[in-house]
């Protein structure tokens, strides 16, 4: 992934502790929506380890499911992890190994911000799909709708405001309805629709939100592999006293993700 030196993503087994969890929640929310027919030829862009194409696999009955991803640790996990008819292949999301017209789904989740070109990888996208397919994409709602990045850029910049600037809110411009559309429309895509998908992050302590930021993937965690320990300290209690506490310590915020999809031109 290019972008900021925080925006590390490799390690499929610590993507899963502090983001895979809520990723197959959203990919579940995300099918639903989409309500494809069954036997469809599908393409996972940017697959990481592998939530959206294992829900694709188990829900959507595909005849063919091919899930691409640059990072060769996200593959190895997803081929893991993978139900039939799942492939797996490196590969760039601005360049794909894949044929004119040769697929009827390309899909999405949770990527467009982590690309240094995301107008190159929906017209890629736009390219492969067959005439009357479809492409689409969901992005967390970084600026409002992630509750527990919300409190921890919240906290951090309360302990050292230069950390506002990492904050993926501030950065990702397409973490929002209006940018999402524009890019679709730009693909030359049409019958554009862009939606909220939400669901629960339930954490069970305070140790289940936290210790997944020691696990140095993506830009929060990224923030914090390198503090030194005592300010990792003020970052932690700072967090501790912003999240709303249950009398059982458990931990229950929301987040939400932008879902956009447009049709290919064509019979």
């Amino acid at each position: 992934m290019a972008g900021h030196d925080f925006d590390v993503w490799t390690a499929g087994d610590a993507y899963e502790r502090y983001m895979g969890r809520w990723s197959r929640l959203v990919a579940d929310e995300f099918v639903t929506w989409l309500a494809s027919a069954p036997g469809g030829r599908w393409l996972d862009i940017g697959c990481g380890s592998g939530a959206l194409t294992s829900t694709v696999a188990r829900r959507c009955r595909p005849r063919t499911l091919l899930g691409v991803e640059r990072s060769a640790g996200f593959v190895a996990t997803a081929r893991a992890h993978a139900s039939a008819p799942a492939l797996f292949a490196r590969a760039d999301a601005q360049a794909l190994p894949v044929g004119n017209a040769s697929v009827d789904l390309a899909v999405s989740g949770l990527v467009l911000n982590f690309l240094p070109e995301p107008g190159v990888a929906v017209a890629e996208a736009a390219r492969v799909v067959a005439p009357g397919g479809l492409v689409s994409a969901y992005v967390w709602d970084y600026g409002e709708g992630m509750a527990f990045l919300r409190h921890f850029w919240g906290a951090a910049t309360t302990v050292d405001p230069s950390a506002a600037a990492l904050d993926e809110g501030r950065r990702f411009s397409l973490c929002r309805p209006d940018p999402l559309r524009r890019l679709w429309d730009g693909a030359g895509l049409v019958e554009v629709t862009v939606a909220p998908l939400e669901i629960p992050t339930r954490f069970a302590d305070f140790a289940d939100l936290w210790d997944p930021f020691l696990a140095g993937q993506g830009p929060a965690p990224g923030y914090v592999a390198p503090l030194a320990p005592a300010a990792r300290e003020r970052l932690r209690a700072a967090l501790r006293e912003r999240v709303p506490t249950s009398p059982d310590g458990s931990i229950a915020l929301r987040a939400r993700a932008w879902a956009v999809r447009g049709r290919k031109p064509g019979a």
